[in-house]
């Protein structure tokens, strides 16, 4: 499944904030194309930058919440007048990006630059929840789910290991739960 989107076949920092700001609130297949589609027409940050906010949102169509592409427009020219055309790698220096909440600049340090650093998205939510905590992710508060993320970060892979528990979290351990075909059933503190 690593290369069931093509987003997922890059660690290209610029291509992981692309693909992050597209799949705020927008369903994966929908992305699909219009990623493609976007990053041919720029390819690079410093292309997008240059570009007017008519044609970035030209470029945007079909994915809605036009603002996106906007805020995605005025990070880019933030990113080359401020960082030398280098997304950054710091989730701080991110977050103070446009369009870039605390998700978004995990998701780009981990996938993009291998930083050690927990990506929680609603799917990874559930994952440490249920296996690490043994309760449902609104039972705990989100201070407490995010530094349990981070204690169970595989530092070595965090890339890697934060897209593991997106993809299980998406595929088996949905709000139903399918614990028979989860993986780390055996570990998990929720079936317990």
């Amino acid at each position: 499944r690593r290369h069931a989107y093509p987003w997922r076949g890059s660690s290209e920092p610029y291509a992981v904030l692309v693909s992050e700001i597209m799949l705020q609130q927008t369903q994966a297949a929908r992305v699909v194309q219009a990623y493609e589609r976007f990053l041919a027409r720029f390819p690079t940050v410093a292309a997008l930058a240059r570009a007017s906010r008519a044609d970035v949102v030209r470029a945007w169509e079909g994915l809605g919440y036009n603002r996106r592409a906007v805020a995605l427009s005025e990070a880019a020219r933030a990113i080359v007048r401020d960082h030398g055309d280098r997304v950054p790698a710091d989730p701080d220096e991110l977050k103070r990006l446009p369009g870039v909440g605390p998700y978004t600049a995990a998701a780009v340090a981990s996938f993009g630059h291998g930083v050690a650093v927990a990506a929680v998205d609603t799917n990874v939510r559930r994952v440490v929840a249920r296996a690490r905590l043994g309760r449902e992710p609104a039972d705990v508060l989100p201070r407490v789910l995010d530094d349990e993320a981070e204690r169970w970060l595989d530092r070595r892979h965090p890339g890697e290991w934060n897209q593991a528990l997106m993809d299980l979290g998406r595929e088996v351990c949905r709000p139903r739960p399918r614990c028979e075909a989860c993986p780390i059933a055996r570990d998990c503190r929720f079936r317990k």
